[in-house]
């Protein structure tokens, strides 16, 4: 992307969940913990652990019932999910059947579609970056997975946001393609500097891009750490046994094969 182009998009912030209680009316969710600027983080955890709702606490989609959200150290709790500093790509990328590749990116700078030439040239470079150049009048449903799933990315890129949310946007892709997207997510990352968030339930997709983990047990932050500490050995016991012996050794196994 051009250094104008880069010299535009901010950083990634800082997330804090500072003693953030949330309930869906069973038993409640506290989370409390930091997420490092600029850094990719894994959330993992067992299902019903909180993981999605960690996500949509700081998308502004739900909202605590105390304690307080914070982005870049400023305080975002009751900010409507179009205020935050904030993008966040789904499972099911949240693309309008009825527009075209070029149009759906588009709405990422503008909902209402009223684009400057200096917005055309952005989604252009966007979808060059992501893959889809000459694909720009096609609509979702002559798409592949994989393909919709790099509109959604592009839409990112326009929005111009310094924090990144990810809910297992890959995991109904096959591991060919979700490695690509991994490795596309990573470079984009390596680009832009932004703070990603994202969930998974895969050990090798969180060592593949993540620098950190955030493992969530019973609806609270059971450990934090650097993603090398917790696939070499000196994660704490209940994410060793949430993965498995087996598979914590395999992906060992494949970071040493990588390093050497």
């Amino acid at each position: 992307m051009p250094d104008g182009a880069a010299s535009r998009l901010e950083r990634g912030a800082s997330v804090r969940l500072d003693k953030v209680l949330f309930s869906y009316g069973e038993a409640p969710l506290v989370f409390d913990v930091d997420f490092a600027a600029t850094k990719i983080t894994a959330i993992m955890g067992p299902s019903g652990s909180g993981k999605s709702t960690l996500l949509n606490l700081v998308a502004g989609f739900e909202t605590p019932r105390s304690g307080r959200v914070l982005i870049g150290g400023a305080d975002v709790s009751v900010q409507p999910p179009s205020a935050r500093p904030v993008s966040m790509v789904f499972q099911e990328n949240n693309l309008f059947a009825h527009l075209p590749v070029e149009q759906n990116v588009g709405l990422g700078r503008s909902p209402s579609l009223r684009l400057t030439e200096a917005d055309r040239t952005d989604i252009a470079e966007a979808l060059l970056r992501t893959g889809l150049a000459g694909k720009e009048k096609r609509l979702p449903r002559e798409l592949s997975g994989g393909e919709r799933q790099r509109v959604a990315l592009a839409r990112v890129l326009v929005r111009d946001r310094p924090v990144l949310l990810l809910d297992e946007p890959f995991a109904s892709l096959g591991p060919a393609l979700r490695d690509d997207m991994l490795d596309l997510v990573a470079g984009v990352h390596a680009e832009r500097g932004m703070t990603v968030l994202f969930v998974t339930h895969q050990p090798q997709d969180a060592r593949r891009i993540g620098q950190n983990v955030v493992f969530l047990d019973n609806g609270a932050v059971a450990a934090t750490g650097k993603a090398d500490d917790f696939f070499t050995g000196a994660g704490p016991d209940a994410f060793r046994r949430y993965i498995g012996s087996g598979v914590g050794d395999a992906v060992s196994r494949d970071i040493a094969r990588k390093r050497t």
